[in-house]
């Protein structure tokens, strides 16, 4: 019995080295991943490149608890405001603005060559994920710095719409975004909102023109049918009926 424990503790004892030594591989391999996007964006030298990648995991740390001060010595020190995680290729404005870092949104934005337009792997934009956040005052802000509202696929206003805000809905509409963008599966904002069950959402895309008769390509589904499969029929007969009450008036 003694020499089974004895076999059993030396047992674990291995296997906590070698759990040791895998996240230490695991670190150092990521440690090199953001080193090697920070080089092809910088053109840095590797050490150069090596040390500003130290700078990025402070700097990505730094835009999810929303710490601005503690970015502020890394931009001072050279390191470039566009770049990128590695995980999903998003600019630092990006996350802060997933994780609501408004004092990081608010210094990123002042940085003379930010690139409002970068996009993740995804495609995503920082307006499109300031929209999805419902986030009205980074939007605001976006907007107002020069972020395109209009762009091929997807826009700030399908997600905005798959997020319900119509506050948001509203002001990209003001701003001339285009109601029935289409994305590279030609689903609308319509679409999104009803597949959400953002009857509020649809009710006012309806009422600013939105053709509830268009059908992407994927399913050749219109926004009502969406509905009904996301399984939202009270959604689907609110946009039948204004396609109805549409078709009396002509």
């Amino acid at each position: 019995m003694r020499l089974s424990l004895r076999g059993l503790a030396k047992r674990l004892r291995q296997l906590r080295g070698r759990i040791r030594g895998r996240i230490r591989g695991h670190l150092t391999l990521k440690m090199g991943a953001i080193a090697m996007a920070v080089a092809s964006v910088t053109g840095a030298a590797p050490v150069a490149a090596q040390a500003q990648g130290k700078d990025a995991v402070s700097f990505f740390r730094s835009a999810q608890l929303n710490d601005a001060r503690g970015i502020k010595p890394l931009l001072a020190r050279g390191l470039d405001p566009n770049v990128r995680e590695p995980e999903r290729g998003e600019t630092g404005l990006i996350v802060a603005l997933r994780n609501d870092a408004m004092d990081v949104v608010e210094l990123l934005l002042a940085q003379p060559k930010i690139q409002l337009e970068a996009h993740a792997e995804n495609g995503n934009t920082a307006l499109m994920m300031a929209a999805f956040r419902k986030n009205k005052p980074a939007v605001l802000a976006l907007i107002a710095k020069g972020a395109q509202v209009n762009r091929p696929g997807w826009t700030a206003l399908h997600y905005a719409a798959a997020a319900g805000d119509v506050e948001i809905v509203r002001l990209l509409l003001e701003q001339h975004a285009y109601i029935d963008a289409e994305s590279p599966t030609k689903v609308t904002p319509l679409m999104m909102a009803a597949r959400e069950g953002q009857e509020d959402v649809v009710k006012v895309l309806l009422e600013e023109g939105a053709d509830a008769s268009l059908r992407d390509a994927g399913f050749r589904m219109d926004a009502a049918e969406f509905a009904d499969k996301a399984d939202k029929p009270w959604i689907a007969k609110t946009i039948r009926h204004f396609q109805a009450e549409q078709m009396m008036k002509r």
